[in-house]
């Protein structure tokens, strides 16, 4: 019966390992990488083999090329009392595990410069730019006796000293460039929250999570507006074609002038002769109009008295 339950499970792992090579291009939310992450790494792993404190790195398909995942399993008790130095993570003495297990496997990823561009659709990011790789915290049941298909997730709570977070080696900005990044925590409820570094590309938290550095996002540049270079030809013949143009313009408006006088001279002369003209009657002489003087008769008058001889 043994073998056969080890059996079954060794065909699931495969079928899930299968599945999440074909599955993880197509993966467009952070808390949906999350736990492909974890199961893979619990699916990676013979627990009951698995040596508490020592730390080991998980090889994610090639599909999920970028990522780096290391996992080490702890007593709830021991971190606690001495806390734990883990790749990125410094967990203070005081740290403890919620709800507290026997053993719990902690979780730590780099999820590289090209899989944190998950982040930009997942949290609201405008006006800021990631310099550094989200990296993630996270802790799940790590007992032997836990079932394989069935991890959940627990809490790491930080005790009197903060959890710290070391970018210093994966970060874009250099110390010396001038530019303090902000710290930057993802909240699986989708809320972002910026806060200053403790010291240069070191950044605290008080619980598991996902961190990361940013900065402004500088304006964009202003357009840029080329100017074409006229060769000296072009301008020359540009300019001597404006002057005959210029040219031309002026003619037709001196010409215009010129035929407005004349009309004017000729109106005005019309006018002078209409004038002249008024007292005189105009008679037709054959197809002619021509003046003509008022026929004026005068009444004759016997200057001597006439008597006529008889005849």
């Amino acid at each position: 019966m043994g073998s056969l339950v080890s059996l079954t499970q060794i065909i699931l792992s495969l079928v899930l390992l299968a599945s999440m090579s074909i599955e993880a291009q197509g993966i467009k939310s952070a808390r949906l990488l999350d736990l492909y992450i974890r199961d893979y790494t619990f699916n990676s792993f013979d627990r009951q083999r698995l040596r508490t404190g020592k730390i080991h790195s998980v090889h994610l398909p090639d599909n999920f090329t970028g990522i780096r995942v290391d996992t080490v399993r702890f007593r709830c008790g021991s971190l606690h009392r001495y806390g734990a130095q883990f790749k990125e993570f410094h967990l203070g003495i005081g740290v403890s595990v919620q709800p507290c297990v026997e053993r719990v496997m902690v979780l730590a990823q780099n999820l590289g410069f090209n899989w944190s561009s998950i982040y930009y659709a997942n949290y609201d990011l405008s006006g800021y730019q990631l310099v550094s790789p989200v990296l993630g915290l996270l802790a799940y049941n790590g007992g032997s006796d836990v079932n394989i298909g069935n991890p959940f997730e627990l809490g790491i709570l930080a005790g009197d000293k903060p959890i710290t977070i070391d970018f210093s080696n994966i970060t874009r900005v250099a110390n010396t460039s001038g530019i303090r990044p902000l710290c930057a925590s993802f909240e699986n409820d989708g809320k972002l929250t910026l806060k200053n570094q403790v010291s240069p590309h070191v950044c605290i938290a008080t619980k598991h999570g996902h961190f990361g550095l940013v900065i402004e996002s500088p304006p964009p540049p202003p357009p840029l507006i080329l100017k074409k270079k006229i060769s000296p030809w072009k301008v020359a013949v540009g300019s001597s074609v404006g002057a005959a143009i210029g040219s031309s313009l002026l003619g037709l408006l001196l010409l215009a002038l010129f035929v407005k006088a004349k009309k004017k001279a000729r109106m005005e002369e019309l006018e002078r002769r209409a004038y002249e003209e008024e007292a005189l009657q105009v008679s037709m002489v054959g197809h002619v109009r021509a003046p003509t003087a008022t026929v004026t008769r005068t009444t004759p008058t016997i200057e001597h008295d006439y008597i006529p001889h008889p005849s």
